[in-house]
């Protein structure tokens, strides 16, 4: 059973969650991400390098996803938390220093391979530190508000990444990305992590000491990193519950996930300037912090609620596409929050599900099969909206929704509720 924590939050937890919207926020206050396309552009790179650089940065989430989550299972998920905006950091220096090609692909292996190192640990340390507090129900409004403060730090980019570039170019941008870097790594470092000791072999006590041993902080267990990777891979391949958490965060994600790459092309469809574009994605944004703020009440929802709330998703994404008016992008907000809510509680769901020393593996898998599936998500859109245009690929990539949505309502289950964030639930 999940020890059900008090109402009022203690001092405790209060630190560790005042610490995680920091640091949510600083990492995500690059200045560059509104302006990174621009500036490839402006150094003379064509479309189709551009592409090429988003294929080889989702490839470097890829291929660094899952070492790195077995990684912090066995060293630590604070130490990873503090190195993800450092190697970041690095990349949006190369960028700035020796602008070309071949720089801007290193520095995405880098940007990919520090998005890696926090996939897997933030949540995983999450979840350990307010289990160990007593307050694991909370999980969900943690996460949802640490989503938030994200969007915030990327809304707060787009407000000041202007006024920057017009003061000091692209170098005072991306001097201002990288301590936005810095100051994220620092606060990491205030990250509490206190983890119990591992099933297998434990450190010998000293000869004469009283007491149980002192609880293992930040890591050294038992398993290696080679023994903690399979363990989490044979956790997903043969427990059913863990397995159908994993595939429903990577298709709850992915599909929001990819299309909010295109919201810009979407927006000039409807027929405004491009000086409108920014305020529709603004409500998009918008739409996505009251999602993730929303999360204490999704945590009621049933399996079926849960199953509407996915159906909400593809109804006011095809919706609101189909439209071609900017009035449509009320309904896409609405289908952003709804997507956001729907994410941090099918990542409550897995966390809820995951079962001994490999919580960040497990949670890696299924940040690397979200970016199998949004790499997917990109070939398909970008086939359909050649052939019928952006609206009709809109609409057609919002089908999941509707199909998990069904799945869910027509799936028979020992019990009604979907494991949020107060106990854990039994198998699907």
């Amino acid at each position: 059973m999940i020890r059900i924590a008090s109402r009022v939050p203690g001092p405790p937890v209060r630190r560790l969650t005042a610490t995680l919207y920091g640091y949510a926020f600083l990492s995500d206050l690059v200045l560059l991400y509104p302006l990174y396309v621009v500036f490839f552009a402006d150094t003379g790179l064509s479309v189709g390098q551009i592409s090429s650089l988003f294929v080889i940065w989702s490839a470097a989430g890829i291929l660094f996803e899952v070492p790195s989550g077995a990684w912090a299972d066995v060293v630590s998920r604070r130490l990873l938390l503090c190195l993800a905006p450092l190697v970041a950091a690095a990349g949006f220096a190369l960028w700035v220093s020796l602008p070309s090609y071949p720089a801007f692909a290193v520095g995405f292996l880098l940007w990919g391979a520090g998005g890696a190192l926090v996939s897997g640990a933030l949540e995983a340390l999450v979840w350990t530190e307010l289990d160990r507090l007593g307050a694991v129900d909370r999980f969900a409004r943690v996460l949802g508000r640490a989503r938030t403060a994200g969007v915030l730090g990327v809304v707060a980019s787009g407000v000041f990444a202007g006024p920057v570039l017009a003061a000091g170019g692209y170098p005072a941008v991306a001097v201002a990305s990288v301590l936005a870097c810095l100051l994220a790594a620092l606060v990491a470092t205030r990250l509490p992590e206190h983890r119990p000791p591992a099933a297998g072999p434990t450190r010998p006590t000293a000869v004469g000491s009283a007491g149980p041993p002192a609880e293992r902080d930040d890591g050294d267990g038992g398993l290696g990193w080679w023994e903690t990777l399979r363990a989490g891979v044979t956790q997903v391949r043969t427990r059913p519950p863990v397995r159908g958490a994993v595939l429903l965060v990577a298709v709850v994600a992915a599909d929001w996930g990819a299309l909010d790459e295109f919201t810009p092309l979407l927006a000039l469809d409807t027929g405004v300037g491009a000086q409108v574009v920014p305020l529709l994605l603004l409500l998009l944004w918008a739409g996505v912090t009251i999602g993730g703020l929303l999360a204490p009440v999704g945590e009621r929802l049933s399996r079926r609620g849960y199953a509407v709330l996915l159906g909400l998703v593809g109804v006011a994404l095809a919706g609101g596409a189909l439209l071609r008016h900017p009035t449509g992008f009320v309904l896409l907000a609405v289908a952003f929050g709804a997507a956001q809510l729907a994410t941090v509680l099918a990542d409550t769901r897995l966390q809820a599900r995951i079962t001994g020393d490999s919580r960040a593996t497990v949670t890696s898998l299924a940040g690397m099969a979200t970016d199998v599936l949004i790499i997917g998500t990109y070939a398909g859109f970008g086939l359909l909206a050649t052939v019928a245009g952006t609206s009709v690929a809109f609409a057609v990539t919002a089908g999941p929704y509707l199909l998990v949505g069904l799945v869910l309502l027509t799936r028979r289950r020992r019990g009604a509720a979907v494991p949020t964030g107060g106990t854990a639930s039994g198998p699907d």
